[in-house]
């Protein structure tokens, strides 16, 4: 550990609160860095995902599946669309709203942006074995899954 890091009490270091909350912490770090390196942030590629997995879709409904406020994703979509990354046009079947879709150009940010996402997956679990890997996800599928359905 190095000299300068600031310790933590024993009792913190050994309840799974604090050790999430620090390797969240870890975690947000690498992806910020990852996704800063395309110039770009984490809600950017959950739409860019969204988009490259679901099809196009409305900003409300795009909002609503990635968890982002509206507002926010409106200035998000007028970002990647002023990058070129996607195209928004009014919805034919109702006029009054705008359809999202993915240019070829996003198409491919959106893959970049999942090899760097997958590239931070591996240095964030370095140290665990492949089997190590799975049961974390595992287990902190079960967690969220538990809080999420309150």
């Amino acid at each position: 550990m190095d000299a300068t890091a600031p310790q933590s009490p024993a009792g913190l270091r050994t309840t799974p609160t604090w050790l999430l909350n620090q390797t969240a912490s870890h975690a947000t770090r690498l992806l910020t860095e990852g996704f800063a390196a395309h110039d770009l942030r984490g809600y950017h590629y959950r739409l860019l995902a969204a988009l490259a997995e679901d099809g196009p879709a409305s900003q409300a409904d795009l909002g609503r599946r990635c968890g982002i406020d509206r507002s926010d994703v409106v200035a998000a979509v007028n970002d990647l669309a002023g990058r070129g990354l996607v195209v928004r046009a009014p919805d034919p079947a109702d006029r009054r709203r705008n359809v999202i879709s993915l240019t070829t150009t996003g198409t491919d940010e959106a893959h970049r942006l999942g090899d760097t996402l997958d590239r931070v997956q591996r240095d964030l679990l370095a140290p665990l074995s492949a089997t190590e890997r799975e049961q974390l996800t595992h287990l902190l599928t079960r967690l969220l899954d538990h809080h999420t359905r309150r």
